[in-house]
């Protein structure tokens, strides 16, 4: 009786309606023993030895003047047809904790990817990953830092950060400086009240000195804060070190103006915006004195090539919508072929693959929108006390112009050789 009355409990038995008129067969509870639907003849019966028979009979409906009709079935009392309750056993009665636990699991997947991204080491000890590259204001917000890893697609083709990427790094941590202060405004390192007056900050000269380049899977950390530079400027100095050396990497330092958005005209440094930025300027000196050397401006005359028919992509635009700064360094860097390098004394051959650049200045003299075509001039000489030729170094000058108009870039480049060359594990190696 204990087993039976526990089966139950799990497998329960239906048992009929309390008021249902359907006739029942004693062996099988709940179970009609003939139903008539149709002409259709159900019989059931139990033996025991044969176990449960049906047998259907199938019977023609009859015909009232050719046409079948359905056979009328006894009408059926409420009872009959409403469903029964399903029976109450221990089972059903417990509460669906289905989503509860898919809940917890969830939880714990994504505690345990979390877990295993801030506890995975690498299998060198001289690789240095970091997960995240959060920036964070330093000496009561007159410093920003930020980290950056130097991505495959930021290389050139030995491995070592290209001269635009190190631009790219300093620009970007200038604009998370002004965003992380709370005073951005519109546009890229506006603040709120050069949006209301349709200002924007545009660069009119730039200066880089390259200590190292770094390498793919390097680490670096840049260091940005702005100063005073002049009536109507202000100039932004970066430092960027190796994150595991501490070893600085490259400096730069930059004077930036207002530019109106509409008229596309320099404008003068208004008194709120200076309000806004003035608790925030570094008084000290640039990481970059300036040496005084004039930029000559090339003309067709002094330069060794022109590149003629060079138009900006829709990819070089920035949100002022015109070529962004760093894009003009690919247009001078690369503009002159391998021809004019090998062809002049002091240019040795394919200097792109055997040198890098050590340091760089541009004087940035008007906009280039994106219908505008521009011409490149190059000039690779040599210094008054000696062929730079002779200690490996070379300089060049360099100019964007308008096709028939104005210069838009005047520059100059020093290159040095590259001692050693780095592989796609960090290591250098003699080249």
């Amino acid at each position: 009786m204990v087993v039976i009355a526990f089966t139950s409990v799990f497998f329960p038995v239906a048992s009929p309606p309390p008021n249902s008129s359907t006739k029942t067969s004693g062996n099988l509870s709940g179970m009609p023993a003939r139903v008539h639907t149709w002409g259709i003849k159900l019989k059931s019966s139990f033996g025991s030895s044969r176990g449960l028979q049906v047998t259907a009979h199938l019977q023609t409906p009859p015909k009232v003047n050719g046409t079948n009709v359905g056979v009328m079935e006894d009408p059926k009392s409420e009872d009959e047809t409403m469903p029964s309750p399903p029976p109450v056993t221990f089972i059903n009665q417990l509460p669906d904790w289905s989503m509860l636990l898919d809940a917890i699991t969830t939880i714990f997947l994504a505690a345990e990817r979390r877990w295993i991204m801030l506890d995975w080491k690498p299998k060198r000890p001289d690789l240095r990953v970091e997960p995240f590259y959060y920036g964070r204001l330093l000496q009561d917000g007159l410093v920003f830092r930020q980290n950056f890893c130097i991505r495959s697609y930021e290389v050139g083709a030995d491995c070592t950060a290209t001269i635009e990427t190190i631009m790219n790094i300093l620009q970007e941590t200038a604009l998370n400086h002004v965003k992380t202060l709370g005073i951005q405004g519109d546009d890229f390192g506006a603040t709120p009240e050069m949006s209301k007056r349709k200002l924007v900050w545009v660069v009119s000269k730039m200066k880089v000195l390259v200590d190292r380049h770094p390498t793919w899977g390097d680490v670096v950390q840049a260091d940005s804060w702005t100063a005073a530079g002049g009536k109507n400027g202000i100039r932004r100095d970066c430092l960027l070190r190796d994150c595991k050396t501490g070893d600085i990497l490259a400096r730069a330092s930059s004077l930036l103006v207002m530019m109106n958005k509409e008229t596309r005209k320099l404008s003068r440094f208004p008194n709120e915006v200076r309000a806004e930025i003035g608790h925030y300027l570094v008084d000290s000196p640039p990481v970059l004195d300036e040496d005084g050397i004039k930029i000559p401006e090339l003309d067709d005359n002094t330069a060794d090539y022109v590149r003629t028919g060079l138009t900006p992509r829709w990819s070089d635009m920035d949100v002022n919508l015109h070529v962004n700064n760093a894009k003009y360094i690919n247009w001078i860097l690369e503009s002159a072929p391998m021809q004019m390098l090998e062809s002049h004394e002091s240019a040795p051959m394919q200097m792109l693959e055997s040198h890098e650049v050590a340091s760089m200045t541009l004087e940035y003299k008007k906009e280039c929108r994106r219908d505008c075509a521009v011409q490149s001039l190059t000039s690779v000489l040599s210094n008054g006390a000696g062929d730079l030729a002779d200690s490996g170094y070379i300089e060049c000058h360099h100019l964007l112009r308008l096709e028939g108009g104005p210069a838009v870039l005047k520059g100059r480049t020093e290159w040095r050789p590259k001692y050693t060359k780095p592989n796609v594990n960090g290591r250098r190696s003699a080249s």
